[in-house]
């Protein structure tokens, strides 16, 4: 029986599963993060090495566990010099005692980033579209042929159009400006009073500067538009709008890359902004399928540590 490790590991959490080679799933774990440019390679490793130890831990398996394969899909990982990185984290996991005996080959160990596996475990292969939109936004493809394109992804600063964050941003300036007089009136001045308990909206000025909110924070507001767009506010909804016309740009732009406008595929949709109320998932996807009539819009059907499991398989039949 072969055993492979799938890794999910990200700013907030790292998930592993133990996998056979039937695909099924013997153990899961969760740990902290492990995106090693921002906690650095020592707690990135830690991270890796609990999730791999409770996983393995806690699955009912009779005989010893000879991991053939691994793949870690990182935030982040994207760049040669990243790889390396990671290379070296995996030699200190087969260093470290844990319940495993590995076996593993280098042509078995997959270094990839997280769109990659997001995009598998969504779809349950690796040929297609993901579309992630929560804090931040990219979009990643893959065809047949193992040709990939990227679009977006470059921080909420440079891009993340579609974005919770941008979408909040959007909301808090729409508001202000109809508070001045400079936009037609909107219910959203109403909704972020209400959700950040202000008394007057001039009150974002202290929430947001002066609390030294960050991206995440910020993007959390995300849910006031959505809210006000569900309940037919006129600036929400155009927000939204915009949000859902950069998400299709975006993904347009991939499949011209790499796909052809006929091509039979699915595009999956991960993150916190396809959950809203206010049918963001129905308009992108009603967008998209009027361009590309063969393109069928999912919710994923596997979460991406399942995705990394099954390229980790994928390298033991070949």
């Amino acid at each position: 029986m072969s055993y492979v490790l799938g890794i999910d590991g990200g700013g907030s959490k790292t998930v592993c599963v133990l996998m056979d080679d039937l695909h099924l799933v013997l153990g899961r774990a969760e740990a902290g993060p492990s995106n090693y440019q921002s906690i650095g390679i020592e707690a990135t490793l830690q991270s890796i090495q609990t999730a791999i130890h409770n996983a393995v831990e806690g699955a009912i398996i009779t005989n010893s566990v000879n991991i053939d394969a691994i793949c870690l899909g990182l935030a982040g990982v994207g760049r040669a010099t990243d790889i390396e990185v990671v290379k070296g984290l995996v030699k200190e996991l087969q260093n470290n005692k844990l319940p495993i005996n590995w076996a593993l080959q280098p042509a078995n160990i997959v270094i990839c980033n997280d769109a990659l596996i997001a995009l598998v475990g969504g779809i349950g292969q690796p040929v297609g579209i993901v579309v992630a939109a929560g804090t931040g936004s990219i979009v990643f493809g893959r065809n047949h042929e193992g040709h990939t394109k990227r679009v977006g992804g470059w921080g909420y600063i440079l891009g993340d159009e579609g974005s919770a964050y941008k979408i909040a941003i959007a909301g808090m300036n729409a508001a202000l400006k109809s508070y001045d007089g400079r936009e037609i009136s909107t219910s959203l001045i109403e909704g972020f009073k209400q959700h950040l308990d202000l008394e007057s909206i001039e009150d974002l000025i202290e929430v947001v500067y002066r609390r030294e909110w960050g991206v995440k924070q910020i993007a959390a507001l995300a849910p006031v538009v959505d809210f006000a767009a569900a309940l037919g506010d006129i600036v929400a909804n155009i927000i939204i709008d915009d949000a859902v016309k950069e998400l299709v740009k975006a993904t347009s732009t991939v499949i011209d890359a790499i796909f052809t406008a006929d091509s039979v595929l699915e595009v999956v949709t991960t993150g916190s902004v396809w959950r809203g109320r206010c049918k963001i998932h129905e308009r992108f996807a009603a967008s998209l399928v009027k361009k590309f009539p063969n393109v069928k819009v999912i919710f994923p059907r596997y979460e991406p540590a399942y995705g990394a499991g099954l390229l980790a398989l994928q390298t033991t039949q070949n």
